[in-house]
Formats: C-alpha cells, structure tokens, sequence
C-alpha cells in the first residue's frame, strides 16, 4: 500500500469515528428557568437576592464554549428582566421568553429566533411538571433538573471538540443579529436596498490550517442548509485542502454591524472532466443574505474558465430542502438518482454577476 493510500485508509476511520460522534445530541442553546433554578427564591414573593450556587460560573463556561442560552419562566417579564439586569446576567441570554404561558411554547419560540433545531436545545427546571410539559411536546429536548446544574458541564452534549475563535464570539454574533434584524423591520424599501445599506463584504478563499477547526465545526452543527451532511474532521480537511484532487473553499461574511464569522464550506472533488460538489454549506444566519447564490456563481465561473462539467451530490431530507431549492434556482437540473443520493448538473451557459449589494472578495 502506497503512503498516499494509507494516509486515505487513515482519515477514511478518522472520518467514521467523527460520524459516529456526531449521532451524539450535540446542544447549541441552553434555556434556563428562573425561580429555585437561576436563581435562589420566588421573584413575585420578593425572595430573590442572588445566583444559585454555581450558576454564574456555569453560564459563563458556556458562554466561553459557544453555547447559546435563554430563559423560559412564567414570570413578569419586566420585573424579571430588571432582575437579571441587577444581577448582570441579562446580556448572556437571548430571545428571553418571560410570560405566563406554557413552556414548551416559549422553547419553540426561542428555537424559531435562534433558527436552529428544537433537537439542540436542552431546558433547565426545578419543577418536574414543567419538564415533563417540555418533555411530552417536544420529545427531542433535553430536559435537565435544576440540581443537575453542578454537574451539567461534564455532559458529553455540552462539550465541542473545538472552542474556535467563531464559537467563542457566538453570542455576540448573534445580539448583532438581532441589532440587524430590528433595523430589517424599521427598513422601508426594496430588500436589495436594505442589504446594500449593511454594506456586506463576502470572502471566498482555501481554507488556511487555523480555519480548519471551524470548518470542521460548520459539518457538525449545519443541518439545515447543508445539500449532503457529510461531516469531516480536522485531520481529514487538512488531507482534502492540499489534495490536488480536490477544492475546498471556506466562506466568511462581515457588514458595518460586524462579523459573521466563518459561514460556509464548499468541498469539490475534481475530476478530468467534471467538477463534483461533495458538500455545500451556510450557516443559517446568513440565509436571507443571498450567500448561496454569490458562492454558486463562483463555482459555475470557475467551472466554466476550466472547461469542466458542475455536477452536485444532494441527500434530500425534511430540514433541507431550502438547499435543494437553492440548487434549483440557480439552473442546477436532476442528472440522476443514486439511491437517496441526487446527481445534479449545472447549465453553465447560464452567466451570472455577483449582486451589487455585496463586495465580493476571491482569495486564491
């Protein structure tokens, strides 16, 4: 066996080992209680005057892990807020639902605002009922008791393999987010303008080795707009991004509000003749900025100065289809079935331009 085919064997298991961790349930939004659960006492009985024990250095540890968090409580919401604005603790959580309705709808509605999947988020409570209210509607979360809060940490769920600089910075990313889609419903004109006001620079470029983490990243936590779930670890990226048979393109986005971070991944296996798109990408924050079409016209651009075929691999499933539309309008067509495996090629007679509303930056 050649060191070259050895090295494939070796990342091949790499790879399959990583799949496997990743059926583990991986969380990205913690949602706390609030009464005996963040925080000691009843706060309409005027009980509360500091933490739980630990919890300050349990929010901050997730915090610093990327974990997301939010409340769920049936409280007064102002007075709660003041509260945790006492305390300052209000800026760790966000989406904070703080009504006197059921839980498991202030669960859905958080999942919806963050726009991930009800399945990575676990629910923190003191009282039994109202983790089995969570638990019967919403089978997929996971519910914690309040005095598991010590111990939480060293769960396999809320540890990634990587703390990388995007994931330390997710909270922030995401209070942009809101601060972004605030001035989005105050906005009045067309949605080109609105994007062209955020002044939006988009790179595309090889990944170097310190992006790698957050790329492996990216295979592990993007269900949604993610055409295959293929997933790949750091070692087997590393192979891919200095094998001459493949392309792989890693995309970061940042406009006058900040950044996004590191927001999509492009792996091409290429071919004599064709071009074919092993995995294609986006974080979900980035779904109505028109990121999926600028990082298509770049593949056809480059496919067609090569002379070469765009063919796509898709694994279709209930949580992408928005990928699969992607795909359709930007003049891909089904080739061929494989199986649950979709081939499609592209038209690439079809030119396009990148749109006014982003500066597009290619890093070669």
């Amino acid at each position: 066996m050649t060191e070259s085919s050895q090295a494939t064997v070796v990342l091949a298991n790499q790879a399959e080992a990583l799949r496997k961790e990743k059926k583990e349930r991986a969380i990205k939004c913690v949602v706390w209680d609030l009464d005996h659960t963040l925080w000691d006492g009843t706060l309409l009985e005027g009980g509360v005057s500091s933490l739980r024990p630990g919890v300050l250095e349990v929010v901050q540890a997730l915090d610093a892990r990327g974990i997301l968090q939010s409340i769920a409580s049936k409280n007064d919401h102002a007075l709660a807020m003041a509260k945790l604005q006492e305390l300052g603790m209000a800026d760790y959580f966000l989406y904070p639902q703080i009504s006197w309705g059921a839980k498991s709808a202030s669960i859905q509605r958080i999942a919806q605002s963050l726009n991930i999947g009800i399945d990575t988020l676990a629910f923190i409570d003191d009282q039994a009922f109202e983790r089995e209210e969570v638990r019967f509607v919403h089978a997929t979360v996971l519910c914690l008791d309040a005095l598991e809060v010590p111990s939480m940490l060293a769960l396999p769920a809320l540890n990634p393999r990587f703390v990388t600089e995007d994931s330390a910075r997710r909270r922030a990313m995401y209070q942009a987010d809101i601060l972004r889609n605030a001035v989005e419903e105050r906005f009045e004109g067309p949605q080109n303008d609105f994007l062209a006001s955020l002044e939006m620079r988009l790179t595309i470029a090889r990944p170097r080795e310190e992006d790698l983490q957050r790329a492996e990243e990216l295979t592990l936590r993007t269900n949604q707009l993610n055409t295959t779930g293929y997933t790949y670890s750091h070692d087997e990226l590393n192979f891919l991004r200095q094998s001459p048979d493949h392309r792989l393109l890693i995309a970061g986005l940042e406009d006058k509000y900040g950044t996004y971070g590191k927001i999509g991944l492009v792996l091409i296996e290429c071919r004599q003749d064709a071009w074919m798109v092993k995995l294609f990408l986006m974080s979900c924050r980035v779904m109505t900025r028109g990121v999926g079409t600028i990082l298509i016209t770049h593949l056809r651009n480059e496919a067609r100065r090569l002379g070469v075929r765009l063919l796509a691999e898709m694994l279709p499933n209930d949580r992408n289809r928005m990928m699969y539309m992607t795909y359709k309008l930007n003049h891909f067509r089904e080739l061929e079935k494989q199986g649950e495996l979709v081939i499609f090629e592209n038209n690439l007679e079809v030119v396009q331009s990148f749109p006014p509303f982003v500066n597009v930056q290619i890093e070669d």
